[in-house]
This record gives C-alpha cells, sequence and structure tokens, in this order.
C-alpha cells in the first residue's frame, strides 16, 4: 500500500497524515457497506478497536496529543485539563497512551496530569466505586473517545464525570462523521445537528476531532479513488449534519 503523504497536500498537518496512513495499512479505516447502530448503511467503518499493536498505539496517541495541544491554543479559554478521561471500554487505552505521548512532548506542562476511566458497572468491594485512577472531583476533565454517532455515550460520559464532581472541559474524538443524529425516519431530508453539535448546544462543552468526514473525502480524492469518494459524497449529502 502507498503512502499518502503523496497524496494529501502538504497543508494537511504531518500527525494527520501519519493517522490516516496508520489507519489504512491496518484497516483500521475501511470502505465498502457497512451498518451502523443507527440502521444507516454506511460506505466506510472506523474501528479504534484496532489499534492494538506498540506502533498503531503510537500513531494514533501522537494524532490525539496533537489534536489536543491544537485544541488547547485556539480555546485559550479553555484551562489545562486535570483529567484526560478515557470513557469504558475503548477509551481507556486511548486515554492512557494520549497522556504519555503528551508528556514526552511537553514534560513541564503534562507529567501531573492524570488519567482516569469508569467501570461499566461498580464494584461494592476492594475499592469500590465506579471510576478507576484519579478521582475527578473538583478536577477539569478533557474526555477522549474514538467515533460519536448518536451522542447517547458522550451524554453518559459528561453525566458520569459531573455525578462525580468533576467538570469536562472538552471532548476530542478521532473522527467526525459529520452526520446529523438519527431520527424514526431518517430519511425525512429534515435538518439536524451532529451529535457532537447537539452536545456542544446542551453542555456548553467545546470538541474537537483528529480527522472528519471531509479529510476522508479529500484523502480518497487525492488516491484517486472516484468510486469510494463518490459513495462517501453521497452519504455526506445525504446525512450531512446542519452545525
Amino acid at each position: 500500500m502507498h503512502s499518502i503523504g503523496s497524496y494529501i497536500e502538504t497543508s494537511i498537518p504531518g500527525f494527520k497524515a501519519d493517522f490516516l496512513d496508520s489507519c489504512l495499512s491496518a484497516n483500521v479505516l475501511t470502505f465498502g457497506t457497512y451498518t451502523l447502530k443507527s440502521g444507516r448503511q454506511s460506505p466506510y467503518f472506523f474501528n479504534a478497536g484496532s489499534f492494538h499493536d506498540a506502533d498503531l498505539l503510537s500513531a494514533i496517541a501522537t494524532a490525539y496529543a496533537h489534536t489536543i495541544i491544537s485544541f488547547l491554543t485556539d480555546n485559550p479559554g479553555i484551562p489545562r485539563p486535570d483529567v484526560i478521561f478515557g470513557p469504558a471500554y475503548k477509551g481507556i487505552p486511548l486515554a492512557c497512551c494520549t497522556l504519555l505521548e503528551l508528556r514526552r512532548i511537553d514534560r513541564a506542562r503534562w507529567g501531573k496530569v492524570k488519567y482516569s476511566f469508569n467501570r461499566k458497572e461498580k464494584k461494592d468491594h476492594g475499592e469500590g466505586g465506579g471510576i478507576v485512577g484519579a478521582g475527578l472531583r473538583d478536577m477539569t476533565v478533557l474526555v477522549i473517545d474514538d467515533v460519536i454517532t448518536a451522542g447517547t455515550a458522550m451524554r453518559e460520559t459528561i453525566e458520569i464525570v459531573r455525578q462525580e464532581g468533576g467538570r469536562v472541559v472538552g471532548f476530542i474524538v478521532a473522527v467526525d462523521r459529520m452526520e446529523k443524529m438519527p431520527s424514526a425516519n431518517d430519511d425525512d431530508g429534515v435538518p439536524r445537528p451532529s451529535a457532537m453539535g447537539q452536545i456542544r448546544k446542551e453542555y456548553g462543552v467545546p470538541t474537537a476531532s483528529i480527522v472528519t468526514l471531509d479529510d476522508l473525502i479529500e484523502l480518497l480524492r487525492k488516491k484517486g479513488d472516484d468510486k469510494d469518494m463518490e459513495r462517501l459524497k453521497d452519504y455526506r449529502s445525504r446525512y450531512l449534519a446542519s452545525d
């Protein structure tokens, strides 16, 4: 497989190009026909669970870390987080490896930042509770997850942090699908916001992503993969969010 470096314009940050290269080479990002939980037929699929060797973990950690640094630079009113939080289950290794990469980049700034994650079921023995790692009371929390579609997990995570006494100051995902939230009649043509847009509106929590659906379309255009590019463009046209 060719490196995508020759397909992506030099204006794209290197960490994004490396991230997409890793996604393709490891089949983390694939193109075809996939049924989502919402029932939609998606022409692409992203599976962060496939980042399961050290090189791939390094690639995704680097991408998250640089996205976080850019996110905080672009939003100077957001405090540096006290805790990086990874929702169970896929968010757990993402939070850990990203925090290590942030420390590697800037130990003075990130060396004392903590991480934590939630249990799916609270323990009633041992240390007990529903949180593993750093406690969240009075902490500013940055959440890392893979992909958000309906927003249910996003809301649950924000509520978990609130119940533990923390405050979510940002939500970072790997891929922003840019699609409107599902409805009972999903082909109704009615404009609706994306899950991330709705969360921003409801909770006032800013969000960011490593890449977007637009980036994937541009990737396919640069590769000359017209068939898959047109399928993604059709999907975007059909389900594009209003935000």
